[in-house]
């Protein structure tokens, strides 16, 4: 399956003939980065390994949960992939997902046992990379151009300009537009948790994803 859209949730591409769906959602479960599972190598390895330890301790004095520390660990590729999709940049996004690490281990006892650990890690690594953004003085850009550096050989040459003309469609995106439909699409989260993530209504995101699909089906010649 190309997409992880939950069950219980629409799909983001409802209203648009069924091949067309099925195309849009193929070429952009190809074109988004996934990324394997930490080397314990890195440096972002080793910090994984003594979150691990730190996690241990405080599950056996009780600070935490055991389904916390387990949960986050599992996250780490979506937060990678994640932090690639924003950064566009690997090491950048290893990084950040460092920064995220921590902050969620200093932050640890905000998280309340059975909310969406998924949203609220998500929602620390953007506003994170946003603060780091600002400090730079940079202006608050979107994720253009992020994505095609990471695309694989794609088996012909047609196959490979359909995965350049959708990164296209991609970029010529509103940059809100973009990350809302990737959150929705790629990372298959709620229209309710993108909210939390983005700090905006549900009547927003649906509202976002709506045009975002609108617009890519009718750049793409697909509308």
């Amino acid at each position: 399956m190309y997409l992880s859209v939950s069950s219980d949730e629409p799909s983001p591409f409802e209203g648009l003939p069924r091949h067309v769906q099925d195309l849009i959602g193929r070429r952009l479960g190809e074109i988004v980065p996934r990324v394997d599972a930490v080397d314990d190598e890195t440096r972002l390895g080793q910090v994984v390994l003594r979150l691990r330890a730190a996690l241990l301790d405080a599950e056996a004095e009780r600070q935490v949960a055991k389904s916390f520390g387990d949960e986050l660990i599992a996250l780490m590729p979506r937060l990678r992939r994640f932090a690639l999709v924003r950064t566009g940049s690997a090491a950048e996004a290893d990084d950040l997902v460092q920064t995220t690490l921590m902050r969620a281990w200093e932050h640890r006892s905000r998280f309340e046992d059975g909310t969406n650990l998924v949203a609220w890690l998500f929602t620390i690594l953007r506003n994170t990379h946003l603060n780091q953004r600002n400090r730079l003085r940079r202006e608050v850009e979107d994720v253009d151009g992020a994505i095609a550096g990471t695309l694989s050989s794609a088996p012909d040459q047609e196959h490979r300009i359909a995965l350049y003309e959708m990164q296209a469609a991609l970029d010529a995106l509103p940059a809100e537009q973009r990350e809302t439909l990737l959150l929705v699409t790629v990372d298959g989260l709620r229209h309710e948790d993108v909210a939390v993530i983005l700090d905006c209504q549900v009547g927003t995101v649906k509202s976002r994803v709506s045009r975002a699909r609108e617009r890519l089906a009718a750049t793409l010649g697909l509308s």
